[in-house]
């Protein structure tokens, strides 16, 4: 796994060595409003590694302090995510747990005037607030006694205003050149039942004054977010500072991570499944960690692929090839590599004797030994990949099958291609061929034949559905770059073929991965089934050849 060194770890080498911390405690906050996708990877995958570089630890933070899109499915799923992609939280909080003691610390700001009740509606609000140029302007209900908002607050906690009503804002300049502190809401109303806390509240604490307080009482020492989040650090230090609380966290921000023709918008995927493009959330095309696990991703080609992007304070846009690469690097060695025949076409081998197979042997990944080997069948009639045979005769740099062409098929023998059959409609079923018996692989070695081609044995061929992916976002052009993202969907973004594996694979489980020979990374999936076998191309084989 690549190392990790970046601007935070810096500071949090220098935190230690100071003695402003003792040790090093992060914490990963999601919302349990939707599936993590791959953007999210960079926040755990940073928030983990360096406390682990230290020897700290890593909370698990459910932000559920906002519960009309919240849900436990949410919940689990992230669970779920972190544990495949290997890390364990040394606690897993929710928000929703601090309730009362953030209550509290609302209770104590009305106290020493430091926040009010308001009556203004969302949208006054927003028109008192001002704009990046003009100073907003006082509420009139900013200057209520500290005895009257103490007893609104607590009505607004008993329920006896409706959705919107009235907020408990923070009381600090109106005039201040940063909007977010111009008398930010900390609190507003809502009736709706909590995924956890059921009924027990209707006001819930706003994320500016709930994250701050949270990783106090969690003894946070050094609070990860992105850049996004840059103008709230003044507020969030606010907080920290006028709350009366022991442990005072620090905010850091590094940049967001994008990845060319992938939506990386909890919102826009909600969309996606909403509208029915896509499958669910766990569709191989999604950038949800669900959707990439079960495209075939591999935790350590993630993992791999997040610290070799850097992490830095400016926003950054990687190819999304470079992922690909990461999994050809983690399973190169580590992934058998069968034959699966994706687009077949059938080959029989007119001089082979009817009704006898061999069983040759072929090693299960011809770099790496010590995955040892295993048998293949051969027989009178075999599947070939239809684009590995053309009817034309060939140029010099056709290194497959043609008519009168003979090639070699992966340790079994040479045939020589000498007729075709044809349906109605032009195209190839059969391609008649005839063998050398003397040209069995590891015994012959007396010419060479135009290519070396792979097979599937048609008297033990597995039946199998192959799904191929390509991006669901077409790329940006001059004529699309303004369309809305719905109107920038790949509509070719799969493609689903009928061919065969060998039998090795007959056993096969949801999330093996595989290298089918000269074809690509796949990973079985979980519409797999005993009589119908289904594989996911994770990514394809780099490859040099060019016809």
């Amino acid at each position: 796994m690549a190392e990790i060194n970046n601007f935070i770890k810096t500071i949090m080498q220098n935190d230690l060595d100071s003695g402003k911390v003792d040790e090093i405690i992060t914490r990963f906050p999601p919302e349990p409003n939707a599936y993590l996708h791959i953007g999210h990877a960079r926040a755990i995958i940073t928030n983990f590694e360096l406390a682990k570089a230290f020897n700290g630890k890593t909370n698990l933070r459910f932000d559920d302090t906002n519960p009309a899109k919240e849900d436990k499915e949410f919940v689990e799923g992230i669970i779920e995510d972190l544990a495949w992609l290997g890390y364990k939280p040394a606690n897993i909080f929710y928000g929703s747990d601090y309730f009362e003691a953030t209550y509290l610390k609302a209770i104590d700001l009305i106290k020493r005037g430091l926040a009010y009740v308001d009556d203004l509606s969302q949208e006054e609000i927003s028109k008192y607030r001002g704009t990046l140029n003009e100073p907003g302007k006082n509420s009139p209900y900013r200057d209520r006694s500290v005895e009257e908002n103490l007893k609104l607050f607590e009505e607004m906690k008993e329920g006896k205003y409706a959705d919107g009503e009235k907020t408990l804002r923070a009381k600090i300049d109106m005039a201040s050149p940063n909007i977010n502190m111009r008398d930010p809401v900390m609190y507003r109303i809502l009736h709706i039942n909590h995924h956890r806390q059921g009924t027990k509240w209707c006001i819930f604490p706003m994320y500016d004054f709930a994250h701050p307080l949270q990783d106090s009482f969690e003894g946070i020492t050094h609070s990860l977010c992105s850049l996004e989040y840059d103008n709230h650090r003044v507020l969030y230090d606010w907080v920290v500072d006028n709350c009366g609380i022991e442990k005072k966290p620090h905010q850091y921000e590094f940049g967001r991570l994008n990845i060319t023709n992938t939506i990386m918008s909890k919102r826009y995927l909600r969309a996606l499944v909403d509208a029915g493009k896509v499958s669910g959330y766990d569709d191989p095309r999604m950038p949800t960690l669900c959707g990439l696990r079960r495209r075939g991703f591999t935790p350590d080609s993630i993992r791999n692929f997040i610290l070799g992007t850097g992490l830095s304070r400016v926003n950054s846009t990687v190819e999304a090839e470079q992922l690909d690469e990461e999994l050809r690097s983690d399973l190169r060695l580590k992934a058998i590599r069968p034959n699966a025949v994706i687009n077949p076409v059938k080959v029989i081998i007119d001089n082979y004797p009817e009704g006898k197979v061999e069983w040759l042997d072929a090693p299960n990944n011809q770099e790496n030994e010590e995955l040892g080997s295993r048998k293949i069948s051969f027989s009178r009639e075999v599947y070939i990949e239809r684009e590995d045979f053309i009817e034309e005769k060939p140029n010099k740099k056709w290194k497959r099958l043609s008519l009168g062409v003979e090639v070699r098929l992966m340790k079994a023998y040479f045939i020589t291609a000498n007729s075709v059959e044809k349906d109605e409609n032009g195209n190839i079923t059969v391609i008649h061929a005839t063998y050398d018996p003397e040209t069995k692989s590891g015994e012959f070695d007396g010419r060479k034949p135009n290519g070396n081609i792979h097979y599937v044995d048609a008297s033990n061929a597995i039946p199998a559905e192959f799904r191929l992916f390509e991006p669901l976002m077409l790329d940006e052009t001059e004529e699309n770059k303004d369309l809305d993202f719905m109107e920038r969907l790949n509509p070719d973004s799969i493609h689903v073929f009928e061919g065969f594996v060998e039998k090795s694979l007959e056993d096969t489980k949801p999330l093996d991965h595989y290298q089918f020979i000269r074809n690509g990374y796949y990973c079985t999936d979980k519409d797999s089934t005993k009589d119908k076998l289904v594989f996911n191309r994770t990514c394809g084989l780099k490859s040099s050849f060019k016809l």
